[in-house]
């Protein structure tokens, strides 16, 4: 049991209409339609989380959250277009369309009667399926610019903590002690630097002091769970300040560990240039509305490792360049899927752009000219610009790719120096009662 879940909790600072910010048209239909029936079925009926902050800050929420005193089964009740959820915590999901709101009852404290969550040794829950009611939801959650609450009943704010101090001085606090915090659930540590990274937020000093020391604990997080954190944290916009974060309290070493030992060995900075101008390009795509692709963030992440595993293989077994390059790619993908989980759709695609890239120093024949017409062809393009871009790749090869892709057949047949085959004259028919063998 927290110790610090005994002690008595100060009431809320509620702040009227007139004091915020917040308005109505922000919020979209499908969430105001739940809150209002959830108010309208005699519970109470908060938007909470990030949707409150987002609004806050003048941003446009990704998402709305709803809080309510209503049991998962009364949520379940009150609409039929929703489904439960969860096995750590149970909830809703209202769906409207592609749209889901998702819906949580109030969370209880720790110490309540029948507690039913279930801790591991080094502190992490398990299972939690605590319900209470707001004062006690309020201190479960994790950071104070997190625990704000709307209340559609008279428009008002709910500030039991320092959240709106907080969002005003753009800073990341932890509610409760931060080590037990993060002990009951070790991510917190990343959702601390995505948070900062996103909001561009300073993490407070009480908060961030034990991260690094308490990092190994993300040891004992599920990959898959990691995998999910990670795409997060690199695909969302804001991928290079997640980078300098998780390497300022040195995290990295717990998600890319093969990563940040190429990057520990690399006394130029090469290694760290290359992650970096590829997670610049993954958040101008976000930035501009493109699709990413774990393939290529993986691709970046994992390149050095790789390229240098092979050419370990090469000088100790005499393995061909391509051999060694598919060897030590199985390799390393195999080892990493111990940290973050990479599913085989993504990591196969992974490995065609990386062996491409030592075939895409080959200029001449028909064979090269083949891979304008394979399907990784464009990743591994990319790729090739990127590592170029770098100095790792020669700029005049990246060059050369470029150009040729806006030639002309023909003179693409002459860049690739391959001779068109040449047109064979049609045979004359035989005719029908000629015998085989003979002139018709």
């Amino acid at each position: 049991m927290n110790d610090t879940d005994s002690k008595p909790r100060p009431g809320p600072k509620i702040i009227p209409r007139s004091g915020h910010t917040i308005s109505r048209a922000g919020i979209s239909r499908s969430a105001l339609k739940v809150l209002y029936r959830l108010d309208k079925g005699g519970y109470q009926a908060f938007l909470v989380g990030g949707g409150v902050r987002d609004l806050l800050l003048g941003r446009e929420p990704k998402d709305f959250d709803v809080a309510t005193n209503a049991r998962p089964e009364e949520v379940r009740q009150l609409f039929g277009n929703s489904r439960l959820i969860g096995r750590r915590f149970k909830l809703a999901h209202v769906r409207f369309g592609r749209e889901i709101v998702e819906v949580v009852t109030f969370r209880g404290a720790a110490d309540v009667e029948h507690d039913d969550r279930q801790h591991a040794d080094s502190g992490r829950i398990l299972r939690d399926n605590v319900f209470g009611a707001i004062e006690e939801d309020v201190w479960r959650r994790d950071f104070t610019v997190n625990a704000l609450y709307y209340n559609i009943a008279d428009f008002t704010i709910w500030d039991f903590t320092t959240g709106i101090e907080d969002v005003a001085s753009r800073t990341l606090r932890l509610i409760g002690d931060p080590e037990t915090r993060y002990r009951e659930d070790p991510v917190r540590m990343l959702r601390a630097i995505r948070f900062a990274a996103k909001l561009g937020f300073e993490i407070a000093q009480e908060s961030a002091e034990p991260i690094e020391r308490l990092g190994a604990l993300l040891r004992d997080v599920p990959p898959a769970r990691l995998f999910d954190e990670t795409l997060k944290l690199f695909q969302a916009g804001h991928a290079v300040r997640g980078l300098e974060l998780l390497l300022q309290y040195n995290l990295l070493q717990y998600l890319f560990p093969y990563t940040a030992g190429s990057i520990a060995q690399d006394s130029s900075g090469g290694v760290l240039q290359l992650i970096r101008e590829g997670l610049k390009n993954t958040d101008r795509r976000v930035t501009t509305d493109q699709s990413v692709t774990p393939m290529f963030l993986y691709a970046v992440m994992l390149w050095y490792p790789i390229r240098d595993a092979a050419k370990q293989l090469e000088m100790r077994d005499g393995l061909r360049e391509t051999e060694a390059m598919l060897i030590a790619n199985d390799t390393i993908v195999s080892g990493q899927q111990h940290y973050t989980a990479f599913p085989k759709r993504f990591s196969m695609p992974m490995k065609d752009i990386l062996v491409m890239q030592q075939r895409l120093t080959n200029r001449r024949g028909a064979r090269a000219q083949r891979l304008l017409e394979h399907k990784r062809f464009r990743a591994a393009y990319d790729f090739l610009l990127l590592r170029a871009a770098c100095g790792e790749a020669d700029q005049q090869l990246a060059d050369w790719w470029t150009e040729v892709q806006g030639l002309a057949p023909d003179e693409q047949h002459k860049a690739f120096d391959v001779k068109r085959p040449r047109r064979r004259k049609p045979r004359r028919p035989r005719r029908r009662d000629s015998p085989p063998g003979e002139p018709p």
